[in-house]
């Protein structure tokens, strides 16, 4: 019982230990996909901010459970948006869910405080999948420009602590080498 319990406990410490990989990896390019948008300009449409970013600097992040570490992550992202603009920075989130919500997401975003950041949903858990989301991730922040992922993060549950979202907050320059 012991040798078994002994088993059951480094298999779980070692799993926590692996690093969660998701999504596109760095150097490849994001595909478009269209999500249901609940705050924001296209409130209530379709839309594609991949195929209007084209080769400008983005943040993207698919979450599948809405949070105050995701509320915090994306509020220091908006906060990026206003000293990026003249770049085009742009930021969303994209809610993975059988069904979109679009007030339960709106109303989530107006608690949040988020001014500048679109937040929407996708009927599908999976994500679209060509970002092929491991679906071990809560979230997955991929940070992309000139049509190539620059940097790729994901957390399982629990795991968008204040270090990781400072990790991803620190990533966010590369999006501006060069320019």
């Amino acid at each position: 019982m012991r040798t078994a319990f002994a088993v059951l406990l480094l298999a779980g410490a070692a799993s926590a230990a692996d690093p969660c990989v998701s999504g596109v990896p760095v150097g490849k390019r994001p595909g478009p996909y269209s999500f249901l948008v609940a705050t924001g300009p296209q409130k209530g449409q379709q839309t594609c901010y991949i195929c209007e970013q084209d080769e400008k600097p983005t943040a993207v992040v698919f979450a599948r459970s809405l949070s105050d570490p995701l509320g915090q992550l994306l509020t220091k992202l908006d906060a990026e948006i206003p000293t990026r603009k003249d770049a085009g920075f742009k930021v969303w989130m994209t809610h993975l869910a059988d069904t979109a919500d679009l007030d339960k997401l709106s109303g989530w975003a107006t608690k949040q405080g988020l001014k500048g950041v679109p937040v929407g949903g996708f009927e599908d858990p999976d994500g679209p999948p060509a970002y092929t989301l491991n679906k071990d991730a809560d979230v997955t922040v991929l940070l992309f420009v000139k049509k190539k992922v620059v940097a790729n993060f994901a957390y399982r549950p629990g795991e968008l602590t204040d270090a990781a979202v400072g990790e991803v907050m620190k990533a966010v320059p590369k999006l501006f080498e060069g320019k």
